[in-house]
């Protein structure tokens, strides 16, 4: 069990550059497979679940080669091969399931581990996982505590409608239509910042995809994929992230963001607490004039609102960490979270350090903030962000504090603690057997 120890009450202040989204890399990732051409990434952070992608393309035979230092990452699947007797996909990480397209393209079958998982954010169903793959002629059947899946021939090209707009049975919908020979169109489609980059690299790649950042892609598929020279952008979680952390710290950050066009409703939201972002040069700022204060509405009666919803929507996977400024600021805003039955069950954390949450229903909770907060000894569960939340609540208050079990924030954000650390924050990993 990794731990931080924080000692809070910093401001802190300096430049970021922030490292990939992990959710637009882990399916770049997986894509790869699709094409015998050799590649070379540029930006790939080193993080858990990438570095268990590349222990798999290893144990298939590609050939891999990952310089962490520049985080420029060499590939080439020219031998390899897949045997469902011997080869399965870990359960751990969600992304795994994201491998099944290119191998079911390449070799015909591919066998997954039963259950994927990934944060703990209620139940995440595969179903529709299961049912792009039996569209585009797969079949799917658990044998010996895992899911089988194979095709008897090529993919064949479909149209399909999404019950809601999942990030992943998005990107396996496009997977599988690029290799499918023909026409395949997707409606209700993700059109999230890191569906967009996955998109942008399959077109590299030389598929041929419309409707990009749209409710509706269409894909023309079957063409030979080549290789390639790919960058990756900075992850606009990240981005926010450390935005946040100076707003909330009373600081002064400034990150590097080459993507300033998916932050206007971020940046609103921003100013809902008194935070004014700026965006100058391809770097970013969060300043506030005063005290986080929460703003008023126009309409009276009602309170302020920050609700979070699959794209264009305000991230869901950014609403811990705007809890966390609400926690700090003068005044009362509820949180909805429109996506995820349990990922808000950790809240009562928050009242270890002194701060006064209620909890409406699953999916909704109201701060009553500005109270007097003192450190505290808090546990997270197993959701990135919701550790980072804890911990900028820690980070604003003077005094030790403690977050357990925050390894999850190694799933996606690399040197976290050395960029705290450039900041000015008193802060180390600690470790428990």
């Amino acid at each position: 069990m990794s731990n931080l120890i924080v000692h809070g009450g910093t401001p802190l202040r300096g430049r970021i550059t922030p490292s990939a989204n992990k959710n637009a890399v882990l399916p770049v990732l997986c894509a790869t497979l699709l094409t015998r051409e050799p590649l070379r990434l540029h930006g790939v952070p080193d993080i858990t679940d990438v570095r268990k992608i590349l222990d798999i393309f290893r144990m298939l035979g590609s050939s891999v080669h990952l310089d962490e230092t520049t985080g420029t990452l060499s590939l080439h699947h020219q031998n390899t091969v897949f045997d469902p007797a011997q080869h399965r996909l870990p359960e751990e990480m969600r992304s795994s399931i994201m491998l099944i397209p290119p191998l079911l393209a390449r070799f015909g079958v591919a066998r997954l581990e039963d259950n994927v998982k990934g944060c703990t954010l209620g139940v995440r169903e595969i179903d529709p996982h299961v049912e792009v793959f039996q569209r585009f002629g797969g079949t799917v059947e658990r044998a010996e505590g895992s899911l089988l899946v194979r095709s008897q021939g090529p993919l064949t090209p479909t149209d399909h409608w999404l019950d809601y707009a999942s990030v992943t049975t998005t990107e396996n919908f496009v997977l599988c239509a690029v290799a499918a020979n023909g026409t395949s169109t997707l409606t209700n489609a993700a059109s999230e910042p890191h569906v967009q980059e996955f998109c942008r690299f399959m077109v590299m790649l030389g598929a041929r995809i419309d409707g990009i950042g749209t409710s509706r892609i269409t894909v023309q598929g079957g063409a030979a994929l080549g290789g390639g020279e790919f960058r990756f952008d900075e992850d606009f979680h990240e981005i926010t992230t450390f935005l946040a952390l100076g707003a909330i710290t009373g600081g002064d950050v400034i990150v590097r963001n080459s993507a300033p066009g998916n932050f206007p409703l971020i940046d609103r939201t921003f100013a809902k607490f008194g935070v004014v972002v700026t965006h100058e040069d391809g770097w970013s700022r969060a300043h506030c004039p005063g005290p986080l204060k929460v703003q008023t509405p126009f309409t009276s009666n009602v309170l302020t609102k920050v609700e979070a919803a699959p794209w264009p929507y305000f991230p869901v996977d950014l609403l811990p960490i705007f809890i966390a400024l609400g926690v700090r600021a003068q005044g009362n805003c509820m949180f909805w979270n429109k996506v995820y039955d349990g990922a808000l069950g950790w809240t009562g954390e928050l009242s270890k350090f002194g701060a006064h949450v209620f909890s409406s229903d699953p999916h909704r909770l109201i701060t009553f903030g500005g109270n007097p907060l003192s450190p505290a000894l808090v546990e997270s569960p197993y959701i990135i962000r919701v550790a980072i939340a804890l911990f900028m609540v820690a980070a604003s208050i003077e005094g030790r504090s403690e977050i357990r079990n925050a390894a999850p924030i190694r799933r996606a954000h690399p040197r976290f603690v050395e960029n705290l650390r450039s900041l000015g924050v008193n802060v180390e990993w600690t470790s428990e057997e």
